[in-house]
């Protein structure tokens, strides 16, 4: 790309100027306790040679007629150039505006991608994201004195997206250490070093946002919120606290632009020192496993249960074969407390039993009908293939007998006949009574349920008829409550706890 590097370099120097303008105008008006701690350059210089730049290349099939697409720029574009040589440059001197055939196969070619990455043992030991190196069919770590050593793979863990890489270092490398995430406070200041747009060894700092952030990207997130710049090369690369320790690993933006706009988030070293730890001893997680399905406890169902405030995770379904069965804990029980941690929520639960060791005995305190109990629980392993299964579809065919139905709560209710079950392809196993119709208005119908749902229990006690559940919230009216707690199965025979309005 030798004839694209002056244009773009007249570019960047112009974006310079301002930029520098733009700053030296807010700096002079800013106080000088605005500028951060004085310590980042130390901080920098003694860890930026532990930051590696990460290589990666893989082999894609090119499809007939051969090739990518070519952005389409006016003549005479100060771009012109720069993405005519690049493109020239990728596929070994073709024009980006034909020679080739159309419908032609093309034989498959290489792609290139960039990360960051960080040295954690001097024997060569790397981690990084697992998107970084994800189906790499040669990876290499470029040091920060521009040294290009091969590297393999140790393992990945795809739901922490965190990988570990080995290589062989040519001459002593420094390494850094983890430090403790949880001692983080809001406003802390952080530093970030990677190769943000493929210019290597770049340096930024900013403040700890937010701790703990979900942001719905996988089952155990618990992310660092940073507004260190954050751009496209850095993933894979270290957040380091002021004692030059890892405290997290860049992972993610949030950003319509594609550049930071100030959100930024890291795995926190808690989470990542454990999975590096388990995939240097046995190339994979193996995760606790408690067997429950769990959901949220919302006011609704706190106010059901007598749980104030309402906290906790909702225990919906019990593994036959899990750990939590022969522990005595059943479906409506709420977790509170798991090995001495508090659950807030059914995250919290999740990612403490995740962390807990495979075989561990632990105390689990729960909340059943009001009062808290404890159960001993030896946890199993959480298998990686393990699959959710998914409801059966529900046919429209009408049945041969019309049932007799019911109304309460919104819904026409009836006994579970031969013919309905048929008719919603409920097992045998589920025992209830079936929902045939929802009053479209009604509280059932915002919470969700639909006909073919089958209830099981109403206030925490089993019900085999319509009249069951009619009586039962009849009783609650005149008891004062202002909603009833219902344990609801789908066909295939999974629970979830709805709490629906009796007023």
């Amino acid at each position: 790309m030798t004839g694209a590097r002056p244009a773009l370099s007249r570019r960047l120097r112009l974006m310079g100027i301002a930029i520098s303008l733009t700053a030296a105008s807010l700096m002079a008006a800013a106080p000088a306790g605005a500028r951060g701690p004085d310590g980042i350059a130390d901080i920098a210089e003694k860890v930026i040679d532990s930051v590696v730049n990460i290589s990666t290349s893989q082999s894609v099939e090119a499809k007939g007629g051969g090739r990518e697409a070519v952005p389409q720029l006016p003549p005479g574009s100060p771009f012109e150039e720069f993405f005519d040589d690049f493109f020239k440059n990728r596929r070994g001197g073709g024009s980006p505006k034909g020679g080739e055939k159309s419908g032609e196969m093309q034989p498959p070619r290489k792609t290139n991608s960039l990360g960051s990455g960080f040295i954690i043992d001097a024997a060569g030991v790397v981690v990084t994201n697992n998107h970084v190196i994800a189906d790499a069919d040669e990876i290499n770590i470029i040091m920060n004195d521009g040294t290009k050593i091969k590297a393999e793979l140790v393992g990945v863990d795809k739901k922490t997206d965190i990988a570990v890489l080995k290589f062989k270092p040519v001459k002593p490398v420094n390494a850094v250490k983890f430090g403790d995430s949880d001692k983080l406070r809001l406003g802390e200041w952080v530093i970030a070093i990677g190769n943000p747009f493929s210019l290597g060894g770049s340096v930024t700092a900013g403040i700890v946002s937010a701790r703990n952030r979900d942001i719905s990207q996988g089952p155990y997130d618990s992310y660092i919120q940073t507004d260190a710049s954050i751009n496209r090369g850095n993933s894979g690369g270290p957040l380091f606290n002021l004692e030059g320790e890892v405290v997290g690993v860049n992972t993610l933006i949030i950003s319509p632009t594609g550049g930071s706009i100030g959100l930024g988030f890291a795995v926190p070293s808690k989470t990542v020192s454990r999975v590096v730890d388990q995939l240097q001893q046995f190339g994979e997680l193996r995760r606790g496993w408690l067997g429950v399905r769990i959901q949220q406890v919302t006011d609704e169902i706190a106010e059901s249960l007598n749980i104030k405030p309402a906290r906790g995770a909702l225990v919906a379904g019990v593994d036959d074969k899990g750990p939590a069965k022969p522990a005595g804990i059943e479906p409506g029980d709420v977790v509170v407390k798991f090995d001495g941690k508090d659950v807030k929520d059914p995250k919290d639960l999740s990612r403490v039993v995740a962390d807990t060791a495979v075989g561990k005995e632990v105390d689990v305190v729960i909340i059943r009908k009001g009062k808290e109990e404890s159960r001993k629980v030896t946890l199993g392993r959480l298998e990686d293939n393990e699959k959710v299964q998914q409801a059966a579809a529900k046919t429209k065919e009408d049945p041969v007998e019309k049932p007799v139905t019911q109304k309460a709560l919104g819904l026409d209710l009836a006994a579970l006949s031969k013919d309905l079950r048929t008719k919603y392809k409920i097992k045998e196993s589920v025992k209830g009574v079936i929902v045939t119709g929802v009053d479209g208005n009604s509280d059932a119908a915002e919470k969700r349920l639909s006909a073919g749902d089958v209830i099981v229990e109403v206030a925490q006690e089993a019900v085999t008829n319509a009249a069951d559940i009619k009586k039962r919230v009849d009783q609650l009216k005149k008891d004062g409550k202002k909603s009833v707690l219902l344990l609801v199965s789908n066909g295939e025979g999974e629970l979830r706890f709805v709490a629906l309005s009796v007023q």
